[in-house]
């Protein structure tokens, strides 16, 4: 059993990205010139920020091997143990579309990164389903949004689909083991909550102590809103304190109110010591974007929005312009100014092309932010 094709699609954004890219069709865009001498032909140079193609991370000839030959999406966090935990979406192998598994994991002990990472293990030894479920009618599919390590635990927040695209609530899941086994944490954010705000979502621990959250809907069709909680309440939802604006001032406590206009898709919130790293895909211009703020209470418009990876066709694609992208999320031991992603890619046509790789943007620390 595997997911509907047009239902499927929708992840990537219909008009926006699966479609226009499926087709052909997508604005025309500003491809980067040949990269300059001394820099490697996998690499360009945009507004001063070097970004590199890495590898592939995923597919039949490399992750194969763990039972997980077609995967997507690889949100990361570091394990207790201090290996890293890499979650996946919608898995199949060793056929596209067969042995339909989601959530499912890899570990990787890499630490230079530079290099690629290699992946050491799976979880069950054999690519398991990370939640025990099965695909049907009552629950069509579990995708991971984001995964963060806090103390000897580890907690998985993921989306509960009846039907893709149709979430009935999101939840954390809990790892006492470094990633082998789960458990529900009973979690619930109900889907429809702060008009369907409260299902995809990223985290970190900020400096003061304080877990902050940023969720948007699921199909790419909201903007985003901010909660923070304390880590040792994560799983307990009527503890999560949103951040809106009550009287013209912002505050703790009342309705949320969305950051931004924006849509925002499948993100990564992370800190690099008082700086914080949001990247999300961007669905209604097809690319992959960043901000560094200075805190995730920041109004988005007061910082430059940088784009990491461009959307385009497959028979137009190179360095830093990707057809059907999608996804990114912060890989650890990054730095603000080498930033190492994964990065999602699905040939929604014909099903050739669906992996996970691992693209590098050193120096977003030296760039200009201020809008």
């Amino acid at each position: 059993m595997h997911p509907q094709p047009i239902s499927r699609r929708r992840m990537l954004g219909t008009a926006a990205a699966a479609g226009l890219a499926g087709a052909g069709l997508a604005a025309a865009p500003q491809f980067a010139h040949a990269a300059p001498r001394g820099v490697p032909d996998d690499s360009v140079i945009v507004d001063g920020v070097k970004i590199t193609k890495v590898k592939n991370l995923t597919g039949p000839d490399i992750t194969g091997k763990f039972g997980l030959h077609w995967v997507d999406l690889g949100a990361v966090a570091r394990c207790p143990d201090g290996r890293d935990l890499y979650v996946f979406g919608d898995s199949f192998g060793p056929s596209w579309g067969e042995n339909w598994r989601s959530p499912t994991a890899l570990w990787s002990r890499t630490r230079n990164l530079s290099k690629g990472v290699v992946f050491s293990g799976t979880p069950g030894g054999n690519g398991k389903q990370l939640i025990p479920y099965e695909h049907g009618e009552e629950i069509s599919t579990i995708i991971p949004s984001d995964v963060i390590t806090i103390g000897r635990k580890m907690y998985l927040h993921a989306v509960v689909n009846q039907g893709f695209g149709n979430v009935i609530w999101s939840g954390i899941w809990v790892s006492k083991d470094n990633g082998e086994n789960w458990e529900d944490s009973g979690a619930r954010f109900p889907a429809a909550a702060y008009g369907k705000r409260w299902q995809l979502a990223s985290w970190d621990i900020g400096n003061d102590g304080w877990l902050y959250v940023y969720t948007s809907e699921f199909l790419r069709e909201s903007s985003m809103i901010l909660h923070r909680v304390r880590p040792w309440h994560i799983t307990e939802p009527e503890k999560y304190q949103p951040w809106g604006k009550k009287n013209g001032r912002w505050a703790w406590g009342v309705e949320p109110t969305p950051l931004s206009d924006r849509i925002i898709g499948e993100n990564s919130l992370r800190r690099f010591g008082n700086k914080w790293l949001h990247t999300w895909f961007n669905g209604p211009n097809y690319r992959i974007d960043a901000q560094v703020l200075n805190h995730p209470t920041q109004d988005p418009a007061t910082a430059k929005t940088f784009t990491l990876l461009h959307g385009t066709s497959w028979d137009n694609q190179d360095v830093n312009h990707l057809a059907q992208l999608y996804g990114s999320y912060v890989i650890p031991g990054s730095r603000l100014g080498d930033v190492h992603l994964t990065v999602s890619q699905w040939n929604t046509g014909d099903n050739s092309v669906y992996h996970v790789m691992q693209y590098r943007f050193q120096g977003l620390d030296k760039y200009d932010w201020r809008p």
